[in-house]
């Protein structure tokens, strides 16, 4: 078993409570493989940065355990401090020291090494986040994105087993968002280390992540790939907080589900015939002529992105509009009479009791 096997991230049954209020982790498990990066989502509230704290050692549980490559971090009786737990961390906008040059920052937890090595180190760390050569530059010379791999340079020098990303790309313009986000992946697949970032952003955490939990109520909701989170997500809910959704009443028999918008396969078969919401995303609606379409409806909305757009439909039968997801240039307009197919699979949520 090589280290990257051995830098696994497990939560148990971690309670945390501020005062006498209600607990804002309520018995939360979650599990990271050694050398993956997780990406942990929820709604403001839910308890994403007290899990956070909690790992770091910022903040000691209530209950349950905090183990990183089968060492015991945080359980009965046992807190270990932030500096003891070979945990990195890259915050928000970097919060590089200013008055440190770039390889004094990198350098900042490598006090165990002797100069030489530790010029070595930073070197090193500097080529891995593509910075080579920046080591004399001051903090104010660099751009927020250098400032972030800076960051996280600094955070993989002492060779943690784990990294904890604190939204680190909120406050990055967009254009550079993307770049930096897939540098600093490339990153932390490269060192070994395990990586959790916390963000509220659902594109950034299915895009980035290899793994995806949804924190709900101080619990994880659901945690999966982020393919299996998108496409088959555990309650229609959570359908709604990753990506668009489609929900539409439909009745279930064997592997088919019909549906006002038509009949579509099922990813997984209920037992028997279940009525339910069949969860569909924008991009499996097609326009089409109304004479060739199961459904048909009337165009109220468009909303244009570059790449595609988002066209709003509301269909006879159905009390919600539904959006479809289309290629651009665009043939349809705020008006017009649409006819809607179906494509790919589906998931059936029954209803409940």
């Amino acid at each position: 078993m090589n280290d990257r096997d051995m830098n696994e991230l497990e939560v148990r049954r971690v309670v945390k409570a501020y005062g006498s209020g209600a607990p804002v982790l309520d018995g939360l498990d979650f599990a990271v493989p050694g050398g993956a990066l997780a990406a942990v989502l929820g709604p403001s509230g839910c308890g994403k940065t007290t899990l956070l704290r909690v790992i770091a050692g910022f903040l000691k549980a209530d209950a349950g355990t905090v183990t990183v490559a089968g060492r015991l971090l945080g359980g009965p009786g046992v807190h270990l401090p932030p500096e003891r737990r070979r945990i990195g961390i890259v915050p928000q906008e970097g919060a590089l020291f200013p008055h440190l040059s770039v390889a004094r920052n990198v350098a900042f937890g490598l006090s165990d090494l002797d100069r030489s090595a530790r010029r070595v180190r930073v070197g090193e760390m500097l080529d891995l986040v593509g910075l080579p050569g920046y080591g004399d530059r001051m903090p104010h010379e660099l751009s927020g994105g250098q400032q972030q791999r800076v960051a996280l340079a600094r955070a993989l020098a002492p060779r943690p087993h784990l990294v904890l990303l604190d939204e680190p790309f909120s406050a990055l313009d967009s254009g550079l968002r993307g770049a930096v986000r897939a540098e600093v992946r490339a990153a932390l697949r490269e060192s070994g280390a395990t990586g959790l970032l916390v963000t509220h952003d659902q594109q950034e955490a299915l895009s980035t992540a290899d793994v995806v939990a949804v924190l709900r109520d101080g619990r994880v909701a659901q945690c999966a790939t982020p393919e299996e989170l998108y496409h088959r997500p555990v309650d229609p809910w959570l359908a709604s907080f990753v990506g668009d959704a489609v929900l539409v009443p439909g009745t279930a028999d064997k592997d088919v589900a019909t549906t006002v918008l038509g009949r579509i396969p099922l990813a997984a078969a209920p037992a028997g015939r279940r009525e339910g919401l069949v969860l569909l995303r924008p991009e499996q609606l097609r326009l089409a002529e109304p004479e060739a379409a199961d459904a048909e409806g009337v165009v109220t909305d468009v909303r244009f992105f570059g790449h595609d757009a988002l066209v709003t439909v509301t269909v006879v039968g159905l009390d919600e509009p539904v959006d479809i997801r289309t290629t651009t240039p665009l043939r349809v307009e705020q008006g017009q009479t649409v006819g809607v197919r179906l494509t790919g699979e589906a998931t059936l949520h029954p209803r409940t009791a």
